[in-house]
């Protein structure tokens, strides 16, 4: 084992030495370019570093395209790697869903990308191999084809007409398992979905309520659920966030999501000159992943099978900052104070 470190740390160190004997060029980069034109990942031994928005993933592994109860979603994106427990686990997960009635298993959207970091488009979190998203739609019983993968749209839980609604129409108790099987598993750190749907666990869940606190309100999350494992044991570069607190989350926290606060446009100094937001570059990153950047990559004929890649052309980018994601995940943009929602109904 402690060869193996030896090594996984020596090998680093070269990447490092070999990123900076390169030149300045990448210096200036935004770290989404550097790290989204990665296609393959690093050839270390998997580790994490830094935190769910702002790290990399070390000797990260694919899913395969295909399972017995998984099918792998817009792939050319090209991010269905993570850290061996997160694949792990997804593939767990899948029979257990299947086991629900979850049509024959899960439809799995992106996990991270080869070498994690910054992603082009779409997501503040998903950098260190240890989050992924599911859809809200059930594996079919006959295979999709690759372009199916690429244009199935999404079906949102929402009533479109209505503020934060479930649809009934669409909204099942099935759904509701699929989720709550999901906050089940001990790795499993949040379950992050739309805060209708979260209102809809509060006021419906009849099954055991200790893991509801688990499942946290964030914006969109109304097409996909989003699983985040906790930094694996052992995993020194891995910073964890703060732990859910107690209870079952149907409290303010929750609340806060249906006042106006949440979706009122920021308020702007009509004096102020305009600033250009400057991107995340690879210095804003932990030291270590720069080494990642920079380290030979595994050939394609070391990845798991199914994982052949191919390069992304494009999309749209998300219209919530992604700076606010994760400080309402973590809880620093929540009120003291707010309206309690309705009362549930006893079990």
């Amino acid at each position: 084992m402690r060869k193996t470190r030896g090594f996984t740390a020596r090998l680093l160190a070269a990447g490092a030495a070999l990123f900076l004997i390169a030149g300045h060029a990448a210096a200036d980069t935004p770290a989404k370019e550097l790290f989204g034109g990665a296609k393959l990942p690093s050839r270390n031994e998997p580790a994490p570093h830094g935190s769910y928005a702002k790290g990399c993933i070390a000797g990260a592994v694919a899913i395969p395209t295909d399972g017995p109860t998984w099918q792998a979603m817009r792939l050319s994106r090209n991010r269905r790697w993570g850290h061996p427990e997160m694949i792990a686990l997804l593939e767990r997960f899948s029979r257990d869903a299947a086991s629900l009635g979850w049509g024959t298993g899960i439809l799995l959207g992106d996990i991270s990308q080869p070498r994690g970091g910054p992603m082009l488009f779409g997501h503040a979190s998903h950098q260190i191999g240890l989050d992924a998203d599911i859809w809200f739609t059930p594996k079919p019983s006959q295979p999709l084809s690759p372009q199916q993968r690429e244009d199935l749209p999404f079906t949102s839980m929402l009533d479109k007409k209505r503020f934060l609604t479930v649809d009934p129409r669409r909204w099942t108790d099935t759904h509701a398992r699929v989720v709550m099987q999901a906050a089940s598993y001990p790795q499993v750190e949040r379950v992050f979905v739309n805060p209708a749907i979260k209102k809809k666990l509060c006021d419906t869940w009849r099954g055991d309520r200790s893991l509801l606190g688990k499942v946290r309100p964030v914006y969109g999350h109304d097409e996909h659920f989003h699983i985040r494992l906790h930094c694996p044991a052992g995993a020194a570069g891995c910073k964890p966030q703060a732990r859910v607190a107690d209870g079952d989350g149907c409290d303010k926290s929750l609340a806060w999501w249906f006042t106006d606060e949440p979706w009122a446009k920021p308020k702007k100094d009509p004096k102020a000159k305009p600033v250009k937001p400057r991107p995340m570059i690879l210095s804003d990153l932990p030291k270590a992943c720069a080494a990642v950047l920079a380290a030979p990559a595994r050939g394609a004929d070391d990845a798991s099978p199914g994982s052949s890649v191919a390069a992304y052309s494009g999309g749209p980018t998300g219209a919530v900052p992604a700076q606010n994601i994760e400080a309402i995940i973590d809880g620093t943009m929540l009120p003291d104070l707010g309206p309690m929602p309705k009362a549930r109904p006893l079990p």
